[in-house]
Formats: structure tokens, sequence, C-alpha cells
């Protein structure tokens, strides 16, 4: 069997931004999905890298999956890694794992080792979008957890994304996540998002603040280039710190690990390399008693799959993302797109990644072009 074809749909789902699914066919009549991590105004720049890749992909065999991975960076890349690059590579991929276990009729989960859980935790994201208010937030996450969610992921920052930030934003963030635990009591997790913001000067005084609200998690309080920076606020806040939704392939997470500048790495299936990678990163985390927390800024449809299929064989996983704004589109665009019960999810037991799609409607739902964003000028900054 040979690969004949790998086409890209940029798709919107009608919140935020668009994504882009993969499909590889094949001469044997079998097909497979996979998703590529997407971001505002750099989706064109992706789908090119897919294009590229194609034409080095038809006619090998799609089991040769690990090859074709690492010529994609050794040889057609230069060994000059980029987020484009590895979000192509990781939609490949992962249609590769699913033609795989068509072609074995196995779920993919089966051909990495096996299953070590039958059903995966999930947190809900998304929820607080445009959100301004602590009330605002409070009666948001009222409703999500009278859904049966029990682990809720935020920022309680406020705009722009700066480095250096006055008092009211620590304040604000403070009174936003002390709001939220009002509301929802002892019982349910609480993740906060800083998004690759803070100097640790900031991280520490806020973190500290916030750690009385018995928080699961601190995510990204700075960006993964300062490994020592990042090992510096987890030992001063008394709250876990999650960090590599950013970070791209096992060598980008081996310092995090090294500085033990972490407790818990969540790297995403769409752009880290894809199925097989997000399974070695979790196992390189083992022996450093780090757990591992799949991001998914993804559909509910492909890229969630693919990464339930990998934490599915992770004795070190703990919880998954689910973004609840692109439930609706994931409904339309597959017929068994995964839906959470009361925080879970099952495993798909069907061969390959478990998930179709419905293709008469994917021209309907083409990619918007984004309108031009009011990014900052200089007038724009504070002192």
């Amino acid at each position: 069997m040979k690969i004949t074809a790998v086409k890209s749909y940029t798709l919107h789902p009608g919140w935020r931004k668009n994504l882009i699914f993969v499909k590889v066919e094949t001469d044997g009549g079998i097909h497979g999905w996979g998703e590529a991590y997407s971001q505002y105004d750099r989706d064109p720049a992706i789908t090119a890298q897919i294009e590229g890749l194609a034409r080095y992909a038809v006619g090998r065999s799609p089991f040769d999956i690990r090859h074709f991975t690492q010529i994609a960076f050794d040889d057609y890349a230069a060994r000059r890694g980029s987020l484009e690059l590895y979000c192509a590579v990781s939609g490949i991929e992962q249609a590769l794992w699913d033609i795989v276990g068509k072609a074995c009729g196995q779920p993919v989960y089966n051909l990495l080792g096996g299953r070590v859980r039958e059903r995966v935790r999930v947190y809900a994201n998304g929820w607080s979008y445009g959100l301004k208010e602590p009330a605002d937030y409070a009666r948001a996450a009222e409703k999500v957890v009278a859904q049966g969610w029990s682990a809720l992921k935020f920022d309680p920052l406020p705009s722009p994304w700066r480095t250096y930030i006055p008092n009211e934003h620590e304040d604000r963030a403070v009174k936003v996540v002390k709001a939220v635990r009002d509301a929802v009591g002892p019982g349910v997790d609480l993740l906060i998002d800083q998004h690759r913001r803070l100097a640790p000067m900031h991280a520490i005084r806020l973190n500290q603040r916030l750690a009385e609200h018995r928080l699961y998690w601190m995510e990204e309080s700075c960006a993964a280039e300062y490994p020592d920076e990042l090992a510096e606020i987890r030992r001063a806040i008394g709250v876990p710190v999650v960090i590599g939704e950013a970070t791209y392939t096992k060598t980008g997470f081996r310092p995090l690990l090294e500085r033990r500048a972490a407790d818990i790495l969540n790297p995403d299936v769409a752009c880290v390399g894809g199925i097989l990678e997000l399974k070695e990163i979790a196992a390189m985390a083992e022996p450093f008693l780090v757990a591992v927390s799949p991001h998914n800024y993804n559909s509910t449809v492909v890229a969630l799959a693919a990464t339930v299929h990998a934490s599915a064989t992770m004795p070190n996983f703990i919880i998954t993302e689910y973004f609840l704004p692109l439930a609706a589109f994931g409904e339309k665009v597959s017929p068994n797109a995964l839906k959470p019960k009361n925080g879970y999810l099952d495993l798909p037991d069907a061969p390959g990644l478990g998930v179709d799609i419905r293709e008469s409607v994917l021209a309907e739902l083409a990619g918007k072009p984004y309108p031009l964003r009011a990014l900052r000028h200089p007038g724009d900054e504070g002192p």
C-alpha cells in the first residue's frame, strides 16, 4: 500500500480561529485523517508546509511513520524547525496512524502498547472567553459545573499579554479566581493559564496570592525558553507548574525536565510532532516523576481523538483539554465526535482513530480569511 495524495482543509468552526484537517489517501482504498494546529494569520504558512511535505509523502508506505517524520526534519527541513513545520508533520503523522489502524483492524492505542486506562479525564476550556468582571466568571463557571464538569481552565489576567504588569492586573486576577472558587466550591479543580506572559517577579508574587484557592495547576507563567526562571517560579509558589504547549519535539522538552522546570508537561499532538512524539515525550517524563496533560486547542474530533489514543497508553497521564465552543462544530463534521460524560471520555474502539469525517459538509465550513487585527502601536502602550 502506497500513499497517493495528501490534502488539507482549512475550516472555520464558528468560533475564533480556523482549524486545519489533513487527509491522506492510499492506493489500497484506505484513507486517514489528521489535524494540524493553527494560529491566527498563520494558516496559509501551515497549509503551505503540508503541501510541500505532500510531494515527498506520495509513493511511500503509510506504515513507515517514524521514517517519514525523521526525513521531514532531517532532509526536507534541513534540521531547521518551526511552528509551521511541526504542525504540518503532526497532521500528516496522525493521518498515517489512522490508516495503519484501519489496515490492521485495530484502534491506534493497541498499536502503541495497549491501554493503561479505559477512559481519560478532560477539563473544560473556552467557557470564559470575552468575560470581563469577576461576577461574570463566577456565573459562567457555575453553568459549566452544572453540565457535569469537575475541572475548569481559564486565564484571569486581562489583555494585553505583557511581561511586566501593573498592580491592578494582578489584583484583578486575584478577584477573578476568588470569585470562581467561591462560586463552584472546593470540589472543582481550577486550572490557571497565564499564556507565557510574566517575568518571575510578577509570576511569583501573583501566584503566591492565588495559591490559597487550592489550584490544580499554574500553566505557563513564563515561556518554556526560560527553564531556569520557570524552575525558580515552581520552587517559590507551591502550586504544580505546567509548561509545553508551545514546545516542539522531544529535544525541546529535554531542558524542561533536566532543570526541574515543571511538574506537568502539556505538549499538543497537533504541533509537537504527532502521536508517537507525544507518547515518547510522556515516556521521557516518567523517570523524572513528571505528569503529562496534553494540550488541545484543536477540534473535538481528529486532534482530540489522536490525543485520547496517545493518552490511553501513558502511565503518567492525568487530564486533557476539551474546548466547549468547538463541540457544535465537532458534531456537525463528524458522526462520532468524542463526547465527554461527567468530565471523562471513553476510549474509541473502532479501527484507526475511530472518528469519521462528513466530507460533504467541509465545503460549507471553509475557513475564512482573518480580518486585520488591532495589533497595538507604541502609543497604545503604558509607561
